[in-house]
Parts: C-alpha cells; structure tokens; sequence
C-alpha cells in the first residue's frame, strides 16, 4: 500500500472512530437530558434508567481508551470519565438535578472538541 493509499484509510479511519465517539457523547447527554426532566417530575424509575443508560456509554468509553498510545490524554480522559461517573451516582442518590446539568456541561465541552477534531 503506498503512503497516499496509507493515509487515506487513516483519515477514513479515525473519522469513523471520531463520528462514533461524537455519537456516543450526544447519546450520554441525551440519556442525562432524560433523567434531569424525570427527576423533575419525581419518577425514579426512569430517572435511575437513564443515568444508568449514560454511565454505561461512560464505561464503554473509557473501557477503550488506549492508555499506551494516548498517553496523558487518555489518562486525563480515564480520570474525568471515572469522576463523572461517581458524580452520576452521588447526583443520583441526593436527586440533585444540578449534578446533571455539571454532568451535560462537561459531555458537552468534550463533544465540541470531538467535533471539531473530525471537522478538521
């Protein structure tokens, strides 16, 4: 395969993989959405479901992060998925709908830097 063939499928590549985090970020703020207006209206049940659904989309994130190629970013991205995840929980717990706005606040900071990553 020669280099332009090379780079090529690289680019292809990461965009895919960038689409797919963009992807996942706008699902956990949709599930956090989700929960915030059922914590408003007092039903748990779907608050508890979508904050779970939002954690696992944490989880599936951090469980692939490449900590050898990424370096402190992905040690930084480990530590901050891994605090929004205790923060979902504590949030969760004490029915503090201001926990899930940080929450949004934060995911939404990360996938304006994902998208611009894929736009560039």
């Amino acid at each position: 395969m020669n280099a332009i063939a090379q780079y090529e499928e690289q680019v292809v590549t990461t965009q895919n993989r960038g689409r797919l985090i963009i992807l996942l970020y706008e699902g956990a703020i949709r599930f956090l959405r989700q929960a915030l207006a059922a914590m408003e209206v007092r039903d748990l049940s779907r608050k508890n479901h979508y904050i779970l659904r939002a954690q696992d989309i944490l989880f599936e994130l951090n469980t692939v992060l490449n900590m050898e190629a990424g370096g402190p970013l992905a040690q930084n991205l480990r530590a901050l998925y891994n605090f929004l995840n205790l923060h979902l929980n504590r949030s969760s717990v004490q029915n503090n709908p201001q926990g899930l706005r940080q929450a949004i606040s934060i995911l939404n900071e990360l996938l304006s830097g994902w998208k611009a990553i894929v736009a560039a």
